[in-house]
């Protein structure tokens, strides 16, 4: 076969144009999966999402448990007795007024921490190292004492929050419990995550 008259130049040009495509359509196929890898997973999104709870079950003294943002979040109806302690309690407590305001939403700097005062709505993570503390509705049960009037009981270190999740003086936890942001939307539905100020 002779080689004559072929011009290597044109064929060198065709070689490196065939090679340079194949890599183009390479590296396009590599970047692809790659970029679409930085956008958030539906599991993630979902993650961050507001939450929707229905305690309308819920008898007084009792509590329900959600999820939001992989932490658990309390529900909880209090009693007439209840709401009736919480005054009673102040003198006992390290931020009674809910002064450090980071803790909760502005609408729930307010002694029961809540919009309507017979429900309270906390994130049930103990603010000392992370712990989910225990609820205690029982007043002055043997291990809590004669002046536990109801609350949570986080057994990891022996932090106690009254039940509107104001934290004790002389215990381990520096601040009350988180209250999330919240609404209500009927009378016995709320959306977690999300509040009228931020919608």
């Amino acid at each position: 076969m002779s080689t004559d008259g072929v011009d290597n130049s044109k064929r060198r040009f065709l070689t490196i144009a065939a090679t340079g495509a194949v890599g183009a359509v390479g590296a396009a196929g590599a970047a692809i999966p790659f970029i679409a890898s930085w956008n958030p997973s539906a599991r993630a999104k979902a993650a961050g999402a507001p939450v929707e709870a229905d305690f309308s079950k819920l008898q007084p003294g009792q509590m329900l448990r959600v999820e939001w943002r992989g932490k658990p979040v309390w529900i909880v109806r209090r009693t007439e007795q209840n709401l009736k302690d919480l005054a009673g309690l102040t003198g006992s407590l390290r931020d009674p007024a809910s002064a450090i305001v980071d803790r909760q939403p502005s609408y729930a700097v307010n002694e029961a921490r809540s919009i309507k005062p017979e429900i309270a709505i906390l994130v049930g993570i103990c603010t000392h190292l992370g712990c989910s503390p225990t609820y205690r509705p029982e007043v002055a049960p043997a291990d809590l004492g004669e002046g536990w009037k109801g609350g949570f009981f986080c057994p990891c270190h022996g932090s106690r929050f009254d039940m509107a999740g104001r934290v004790y003086k002389n215990v381990p936890a520096p601040t009350n419990l988180e209250v999330p942001p919240h609404m209500y939307l009927s009378d016995t539905r709320i959306l977690i995550g999300v509040d009228e100020g931020n919608a």
